[in-house]
C-alpha cells in the first residue's frame, strides 16, 4: 500500500480567536488524516475536537507540496 500526500485547510479555536490553518500530511486514507490533525492540534495547542473545523481534505501531487518537511521525507 503507498502513502499519499494530502493538504488540508480548516479553522481551529484558540482562546477567543479563530486560527486558519494549511496543513500537509502523509497518509495512507484520507480516514487517517483526521485522526493525524485532531492529535497534533490537541498535543501541540491543548484544544478538544469540537474546536477544530476541517474544511477540506484534497489529494496533492509531490510536485505540489509546500511544506519542507514533507518535501524532505519525499
Amino acid at each position: 500500500m503507498q502513502t499519499k500526500i494530502y493538504r488540508i485547510k480548516g479553522k481551529f479555536v484558540m482562546g477567543s480567536e479563530i486560527q486558519v490553518f494549511t496543513k500537509e500530511y502523509k497518509a495512507f486514507k484520507e480516514e487517517d488524516i483526521y485522526e493525524k490533525i485532531y492529535s497534533v492540534f490537541g498535543s501541540k495547542h491543548g484544544i478538544k475536537k469540537n474546536q477544530i473545523k476541517i474544511e477540506s481534505i484534497e489529494e496533492i501531487s509531490a510536485d505540489e507540496v509546500e511544506d519542507p518537511i514533507v518535501k524532505a521525507i519525499l
